[in-house]
């Protein structure tokens, strides 16, 4: 396994909106790999080949937020930018609140942007600080004006949080079915759905750390009621259960993450 991975973060003025960059260059046996739920959207930009999905094959792509995961198979050498974008950078980019990219990947050309362009000038930079630092220059220049209903943006950062739903629509005094509508509506998930996939997350970070904790410690901190839960989460949510990812995609991640990976100054 031949893996370079660096990651940096992007220019402060665009943190809202990306979270962070990932460069990627990886050699590996052909195969698939599991593109799991988040609570980001995805923004991909190939420097060789395509993203090859079931919905086609994408040089340039943008996925919205889901809640199983999205196969992705490749020939072995895979090299490109990924972009992790909040829900509010999907509006300050595109002009459009992620739900409408629920569960979808759709090629970045679709979304008005200048896809051909950014790969072009990727490709052109000599090293992964002048790629990021391209990101930002083009990036920024899609910014426009966002709003966000006030309850809706409230109910995404008390979720991460662990407020269970039902506080959630308390504190902002909406039933539960008003809020799971405006939620889905501007995310593309219910508010439960949601923060099962946020807890899966946690989970999923918890196992690429240096030290991997065991499953049992993983499921009692993430809050799941016991190991049966745990499992059945996984599995809906990443189709396979958390043994039988460790033992087909963890090494591919640490190799990425922690072999030969870095990780550049803000």
């Amino acid at each position: 396994m031949d893996v370079e991975h660096v990651v940096g973060l992007p220019h402060p003025r665009l943190r809202p909106f990306v979270t962070r960059y990932s460069g990627y260059r990886m050699r590996t046996e052909p195969g698939i790999h599991r593109g799991l739920p988040s609570r980001s959207l995805t923004l991909v930009v190939t420097m060789d080949g395509t993203v090859d999905l079931s919905e086609g094959r994408f040089a340039a792509l943008c996925g919205g937020l889901h809640d199983e995961a999205v196969i992705i198979t490749h020939d072995g050498f895979q090299h490109g930018v990924q972009c992790d974008l909040t829900p509010l950078g999907m509006r300050a980019f595109f002009g459009m609140p992620a739900g409408e990219l629920s569960a979808v990947t759709v090629g970045l050309d679709s979304l008005d942007a200048p896809a051909s362009e950014l790969r072009e000038r990727l490709q052109e930079a000599p090293t992964w600080t002048d790629r990021f630092a391209r990101l930002d220059e083009m990036l920024g220049g899609l910014v426009k004006p966002v709003r966000q209903q006030v309850e809706v943006a409230w109910a995404w950062q008390r979720l991460a949080a662990g407020t269970p739903v039902a506080e959630i629509a308390a504190e902002v005094g909406w039933s539960r079915q008003h809020l799971s509508a405006r939620f889905a509506a501007e995310y593309g998930l219910t508010p439960k759905v949601m923060g099962r996939v946020m807890r899966f997350e946690r989970a999923n970070r918890m196992l690429r750390g240096e030290r991997r904790p065991t499953l049992t410690e993983v499921a009692a901190a993430c809050g799941y009621t016991d190991q049966a839960h745990f499992n059945r989460d996984w599995r809906a949510l990443c189709g396979a259960t958390p043994t039988e990812w460790i033992a087909a995609e963890l090494p591919f991640v640490q190799g990425s993450e922690h072999g030969q990976g870095a990780e550049l100054p803000s």
